[in-house]
């Protein structure tokens, strides 16, 4: 089997590994300068923002000692670093990417962006949800909601423009 440049792992899998962490997707995809740089900045980004202490905080049930441990300045950057690198992997993946594909990844990133904005002082039934739980929760299901809705839409618009001019 010939091996090309960026196009001889799956989607699934290279989306998988960036999952787990930013960089390795790309690292598969012998993309080493573009790996190393996002598995840097998200090992910048992480310290800077305490992001381990947090998550640590936050699985043991410390939700308000979270907040306080949480660099939102550095924080901020993570959602954004951590979706592209998401995206990037994915359409460098072996197979064709689906048009528009790339906008739930960025919704995605907005809206748990906009959960760690909240996450200070956003109660749910009276309890604090904190910077790990929020963004997660609320975020992420809702850019993949909106997100997949306005590619839908987008698609629906490109598909009637092209029976226009057809």
């Amino acid at each position: 089997m010939e091996k090309f440049r960026g196009k001889d792992r799956g989607k699934l899998e290279l989306l998988l590994w960036s999952i787990a962490l930013p960089g390795f997707g790309q690292l598969l995809n012998e993309r080493y300068i573009k790996g190393i740089l996002f598995i840097t900045l998200e090992f910048i980004v992480n310290v800077m923002g305490n992001f381990n202490t947090i998550i640590l905080l936050s699985f043991n049930g410390q939700i308000q000692e979270a907040v306080n441990q949480t660099n939102y300045g550095w924080l901020m950057f993570y959602p954004c670093l951590y979706f592209f690198a998401m995206w990037d992997a994915y359409k460098d993946g072996r197979g064709e990417s689906k048009p528009y594909a790339y906008v739930p990844f960025v919704f995605s990133a907005y809206f748990v962006t906009v959960g760690l904005i909240f996450s200070p002082t956003f109660t749910l039934f009276g309890q604090l949800i904190g910077p790990m739980w929020l963004p997660m929760a609320g975020g992420l299901p809702a850019g993949l909601i909106i997100g997949n809705i306005i590619r839908l839409l987008l698609l629906k618009k490109f598909n009637n423009n092209e029976e226009n001019f057809a």
